[in-house]
């Protein structure tokens, strides 16, 4: 990774990255934003441990699932979510200035096969490491990298893990050393919006409902709420067709039924919720270069409410905050 020089050129000059483009179409207004490092090798998973599909070829084949699940599958649910959790918190610890990101996903990597899991992340669809890093302005699915955490950044952690066939994903901001203020209040809102949309969830009641909470609490602290990335159906596969917005959409009307699993994970924003994507087609970026977070847990509508997998003693976020 290059560091930009001191004395920078002039908008039309060549820019300092070498790249052959003028600087005001290069690296102008990116200075102090994120840059890419080097990523490197995927690591392996011992051949003991439960594979998902996509594991060897990083194609997801569709696996025939219900929306409501039966009870077995929530029993192995539960602990996945639970291991996830607990490698979340491990990770978040393990964070500090000095450490890169590519440092996190070797723990990461490591507790997930410690707990005889497989890091879902990793190949899916690709993706080449077994956590998501996500820096700053970084929305989500930051690649781990060369990159050196440094104080005064945050850093969303996203962890998913496959065990007994099924997923269990989470994830939590940071704090990397000692952050400003305004950064302290956009993790601390950014919480309460997941708990405000997980309050929201009630059997009966239409999936706008939990975009609406987070909307109207995100609006209250004149913060924005990213759109183009939702909370989503889970279970035997990583991903299924329940789509659970963050900002309130009436067609968003799909009804909750008890036995529905899915992940409420709201990425909130300092400034626009617009993003544009890296040249590496993961890496997700406000903008205007300022600063986001995100929490998620994964849940179960329930006959009279709801049930968090990822919560409770020793989760990152064990219930809402107000309630602590």
């Amino acid at each position: 990774m290059e560091l930009a020089p001191d004395v920078l050129p002039a908008s039309n000059d060549p820019c300092w990255c070498g790249s052959g483009r003028k600087y005001k179409r290069c690296h102008k207004g990116l200075e102090g934003r994120i840059q890419p490092g080097i990523i490197s090798p995927m690591r392996s998973v011992p051949s003991t441990i439960a594979r998902p599909p996509y594991a060897d070829t990083g194609q997801v084949p569709p696996i025939n699932e219900s929306r409501i699940k039966s009870p077995d599958v929530i029993a192995r649910m539960r602990i996945a979510g639970k291991i996830g959790a607990d490698i979340l918190r491990l990770a978040g610890e393990f964070v500090k200035p000095g450490i890169t990101t590519d440092d996190i996903d070797v723990y990461v990597h490591d507790l997930c096969i410690a707990n005889n899991s497989y890091p879902s992340p990793l190949n899916y669809h690709g993706y080449p490491k077994s956590v998501c890093t996500s820096v700053n302005e970084v929305i989500c699915h930051g690649i781990p990298d060369s990159r050196v955490l440094q104080d005064g950044d945050i850093v969303n952690l996203d962890v998913t893990a496959y065990v007994n066939g099924v997923h269990g994903d989470t994830n939590a901001t940071f704090a990397v050393g000692t952050i400003s203020q305004e950064d302290q209040d956009l993790i601390r809102i950014t919480e309460e919006c997941l708990w405000k949309g997980i309050e929201a969830v009630a059997p009966g009641q239409p999936l706008s409902d939990i975009g609406r909470a987070i909307e109207t609490h995100a609006k209250k602290h004149h913060l924005g709420v990213v759109r183009a990335f939702i909370g989503h159906g889970i279970g035997e596969n990583f991903h299924t067709d329940i789509q659970v917005l963050h900002y309130y959409d009436a067609r968003n009307n799909m009804i909750l039924r008890p036995g529905m699993t899915f992940t409420i994970e709201p990425m909130i924003t300092l400034g626009t919720w617009q993003h544009r994507t890296w040249d590496d087609d993961w890496t997700a970026v406000t903008t205007d270069g300022k600063r986001t977070a995100q929490f998620e847990h994964m849940l179960l509508v329930t006959d009279s409410g709801v049930e968090v997998f990822t919560g409770g003693d020793g989760a990152v976020s064990p219930c809402a905050p107000w309630l602590r």
